[in-house]
């Protein structure tokens, strides 16, 4: 081993429904040989992936901190939110964030550590702590290291490699590398990231003993009923866009499939380009799917140059069709049509005359939910779309009723985001986010 002037940490966490049960793990590791020092996990309780993920953080950075308190420390996560909050380049808007990062900053002077971004497939270890915590856990256990297989399942990952793909800032070469990256750790684990955070209890069990030196445990038998994993591998996630603005967008009129498909707007073009340049600095987005319609296949094509990536059309995903309400207002509608209207706001299973009911365009984007996310299970998708298909999409991942696609709000080009777990469960966990057009 050489001399403790600089360690590697590694630390992930994760949350089987996100907010459920929660575990996370960290590793420190010799920045030369990449042997493993001392690992950390626990099973937390019901919490988020992000407060896993801060609570892993700390664990690892108080573990390398009993091994040498002063050396400089180079922290290496797959989760960006924490890489970008501890960087100090994005704010901590939650309350419930920023106590977890004020006690990860109290455990070295900040001097001493510097945050990395991985892909996932360079932070095996780590992942493998956490989903042996939550594997614990889920027995009525905790974490025992005598127990651990994560050195002996990272294998030859563990040695760090100059030449590993990372990403930093906001480049199409570093999203491009993400990708390939995130491409090859599709089937891994999963420990993503979300939004919403929860406080959860603050412990930890570190080994100091060398981990290649442990002996696998036999595997449990499977537990069933309320006592099985409720994530059944990497979700595949649908990032949801709504388009950019048409002319028609600030007037209210209805737009729909069966219209004149208007292109963007000047406005609605600079709104494309706010959403590429953000979620170029995600890195997170593998596929690009767009509806048919031009004004997506217009956002979608200025996204697809800036990540790299190619579009796929997917009919669907397309508008609803409005029929005779095509180009007109709501006032315009309620004047003209002022039976069928009330129908269409009383029922689901009512259309306009000539037009698409909203239980047939629930029909269609249901099925065309299940055949996409069998495709990209495990995978990050961009779904470039309408108000309504995002509207559904929420609605059924929610189980809430048909008419609560009147009660949200989705603004031109903001960003959505569903879960889908192989079990088929569902985890909201964006909606009309339009930060990044301020």
């Amino acid at each position: 081993m050489t001399d403790l002037r600089e360690l590697i940490v590694e630390a992930d966490g994760g949350s089987r429904g996100n907010p459920g049960p929660a575990g996370y793990g960290a590793v420190v590791l010799d920045p030369v040989s990449g042997e493993p020092l001392a690992e950390a996990a626990e099973y937390i309780g019901v919490a988020t992936n992000n407060v896993a993920e801060y609570k892993g953080l700390v664990a690892g950075l108080k573990a390398a901190r009993e091994l040498a308190p002063d050396a400089t420390v180079r922290v290496r996560m797959d989760s960006k939110l924490v890489v970008e909050q501890m960087s100090g380049r994005w704010k901590i808007k939650h309350p419930d964030m920023k106590p977890l990062a004020a006690e990860a900053a109290r455990v070295f002077p900040a001097s001493q550590v510097t945050y990395e971004w991985i892909p996932r497939e360079r932070n095996k270890h780590a992942d493998r702590l956490a989903n042996e915590a939550m594997d614990a856990g889920k027995r009525g256990r905790q974490w025992q290291p005598s127990t651990s297989t994560a050195a002996l399942d990272a294998g030859a990952s563990a040695t760090l490699d100059a030449g590993a793909a990372r990403v930093v800032g906001d480049a199409a070469a570093g999203a491009a590398k993400a990708r390939a990256a995130l491409t090859a750790a599709g089937t891994g684990p999963a420990a993503t990231g979300g939004d919403p955070l929860a406080p959860a209890p603050d412990a930890a069990a570190v080994s100091a003993a060398p981990a290649t030196s442990r002996t696998a445990a036999a595997p449990a038998a499977p537990p069933v009923g309320w006592a099985a994993t409720a994530d059944l591998g990497a979700p595949a996630t649908f990032v949801l866009l709504r388009h950019g603005e048409t002319a028609l967008t600030p007037e209210k009129r209805f737009s729909g499939s069966g219209g004149t498909d208007p292109d963007l707007s000047p406005v609605g073009r600079r709104q494309a380009e706010a959403a590429a340049a953000v979620l170029a600095a995600r890195g997170t987005v593998q596929e690009i799917v767009s509806s048919p319609l031009a004004r997506c296949r217009q956002t979608a094509a200025t996204i697809a140059a800036r990540l790299g990536l190619d579009v796929r059309i997917e009919e669907g995903i397309r508008e609803t069709d409005f029929g005779a309400w095509e180009g007109l207002t709501f006032a315009e509608a309620r004047e003209r049509y002022p039976d069928e209207l009330d129908a269409w706001l009383a029922s689901p299973k009512a259309a306009p005359p000539g037009g698409e009911s909203f239980a047939a365009v629930s029909r269609r984007v249901a099925a065309t939910r299940d055949r996409l996310t069998a495709r990209h299970a495990g995978r990050t998708v961009l779904l470039v779309t309408h108000v309504t298909p995002i509207k559904t999409l929420i609605r059924l991942a929610l189980g809430a009723p048909p008419e609560s696609l009147f009660r949200m709000e989705l603004s031109a080009a903001s960003l959505s985001a569903v879960a889908y777990y192989r079990d088929g469960n569902a985890s909201v966990r964006l909606l009309n986010d339009t930060s990044h057009l301020r």
